[in-house]
């Protein structure tokens, strides 16, 4: 019988993806079948030089992801086709045009030193008004006041950025001037900078002037799908391999998952988590959700999103004061009571979607004397559970019901949670069993461009997945997610009387907006 994987025809050519994260930079090679047959990742840091502050080093990010391609050209030389690249997003570098080289450390996604910016520009009035054109409420997680922050460095009064000699952006933008020498920046990430006029795809003059990031800094708007000039500075790399694939880290999952239709909800679960799925353009969301786009390809594909700030991170963070890696929390978790009493509410830079509430700070609630790691690790993990479902909560066409949920990420590897996440938001969960989904759909999307595979290819290469059924109790469950509401009431700072209303609540209250 004919081998019938998609590219099973003797085609030797390879795709190079990679996947540019908060605490490693990783590569994977796919072959033309679709298999992946070689990975490697290389760590990187990350520093917090004050509260608030999280910062990396830029050339060490581009230093990673040369290391990645070098090493896989050592072993793939010639057969290499293209480069993919996902990457993360909303995070902001400023270098000099001429040398290429930094000029400040770079801010990341997580950074909340702008809050105050932020707060003077909503008490301004201007907050509704970025909301309708960005799709984004006004908040310091997006690139634009880090990007004001950064020329408030480097360049106060902005005469240089104005003669062209500064560049700003986010990573991918990065990575591919480095590469290629082109100051471009992929749409879906151009749209997470807050900079972005959702409705002309472009630029907004507006925006770029209450911001004060003058034009002539911002790379150009480019397709997910746009051929790069060649790749230079790669050894081993052939002369003529270019990137023809770019997509944030959420979107490239999305993308990996065989998403191309409205209807379906994916979660990936990181060091924060991404709530994800395509909208069809409509302009009535939830209070707690985001426009955003998905990919161009060429044309613009919008999606809805829901940003958890702190997930993965929670766990890492716990490990941290109690000595123990995450693996091990895990088991202590799982041998916990489920009726343990307490709350943590991981609010260590405000809260994300759906509350988008800078103001919030981290809750540990509900503990006495005899709480032990065990308890205090199930409410860490039982926190992930809760905000993805909060978001879920606000997904969906006009309030419609999300029943079954595509997950991703590390942490979704861990069976446990991917129960307790079924049963505790009462959707079926359905897992992607394949490693590096970011990576893997950033290979697929290039692979495609470069001819490859056709689109119908790329969704037969979804891979393996596991599905987990609602299997806990209802009254249960419910139960659970009123005491976690209360505990935000209180990381929140609510009134007794705002508390108890949301205590009884056994969803959160979304009004909808219209983000036209």
């Amino acid at each position: 019988m004919a081998d019938e994987r998609p590219g099973a025809t003797g085609d030797d050519r390879v795709v190079v993806a990679v996947d540019q994260g908060t605490s490693s930079t990783k590569a994977l090679v796919v072959d033309a079948s679709g298999a992946v047959v070689w990975s490697t990742s290389v760590a990187i840091g990350q520093s917090h030089p004050a509260v608030g502050h999280v910062e990396q080093d830029a050339d060490e990010i581009l230093a990673s992801v040369v290391r990645c391609l070098e090493a896989a050209a050592a072993v793939y030389g010639d057969r290499v086709a293209c480069i993919g690249l996902s990457t993360q997003r909303e995070s902001a570098v400023v270098w000099d045009r001429s040398t290429g080289r930094p000029l400040a450390p770079l801010l990341g996604w997580q950074d909340r030193r702008t809050t105050a910016l932020c707060s003077a520009l909503a008490e301004a009035g201007h907050a509704e008004r970025v909301r309708r054109v960005t799709g984004l409420p006004l908040d310091p997680m997006f690139s634009a006041l880090k990007f004001r922050w950064l020329l408030d460095a480097v360049d106060p009064d902005r005469a240089r950025s104005r003669r062209g000699e500064v560049a700003v952006g986010t990573v991918d933008s990065w990575l591919v001037a480095s590469l290629t020498g082109e100051h471009r920046v992929e749409l879906g990430n151009a749209s997470r900078t807050q900079l972005l006029d959702l409705d002309s795809a472009a630029w907004s003059p507006e925006l770029l002037d209450l911001f004060d990031v003058p034009v002539e800094t911002l790379p150009e708007v480019s397709p997910s799908t746009r051929v790069s000039a060649p790749v230079t500075g790669v050894a081993g790399l052939g002369p003529d391999v270019r990137v023809t694939g770019v997509l944030g880290d959420s979107h490239a999952a999305l993308f990996a998952h065989g998403v191309r239709a409205p209807g379906q909800v994916k979660v990936t679960y990181g060091t924060g988590s991404s709530i994800m799925g395509l909208s069809g353009g409509a302009a009535v969301l939830g209070a707690g959700l985001v426009r955003t786009v998905a990919w161009a390809d060429p044309e613009p594909v919008e999606a809805f999103e829901g940003n958890i700030l702190s997930t993965g991170a929670t766990v890492a963070w716990l490990g941290r004061l109690l000595g123990r890696t995450p693996d091990e929390l895990a088991v202590l978790a799982q041998a916990a009571p489920a009726d343990h009493g307490v709350d943590l509410v991981p609010a260590f830079a405000g809260l994300g979607a759906p509350w988008w509430d800078e103001s919030a700070v981290a809750v540990l609630s509900g503990f006495d004397l005899g709480t032990d790691a065990g308890v205090l690790s199930r409410a860490a993990f039982e926190s992930i559970v809760l905000q993805v479902d909060d978001v879920l909560s606000a997904v969906g066409e006009h309030g419609d019901h999300v029943g079954t949920v595509l997950a991703d990420g590390g942490p979704s590897r861990n069976d446990w949670l991917m129960q307790l996440q079924a049963d505790l938001g009462g959707r079926v969960v359905v897992r992607s069993d394949t490693a590096e989904l970011s990576a893997r759909g950033a290979a697929q999307l290039a692979g495609r461009t470069a001819g490859l595979w056709s689109d119908a290819d790329t969704t037969a290469l979804r891979g393996d997945r596991t599905r987990f059924d609602v299997q806990g109790d209802e009254d249960a469950a419910r139960a659970r997610r009123a005491r976690w509401l209360a505990a935000l009431a209180r990381s929140r700072s609510r009134s007794p009387s705002e508390s108890a209303a949301a205590a009884t609540a056994p969803r959160p209250s979304l009004s909808p907006v219209v983000a036209s």
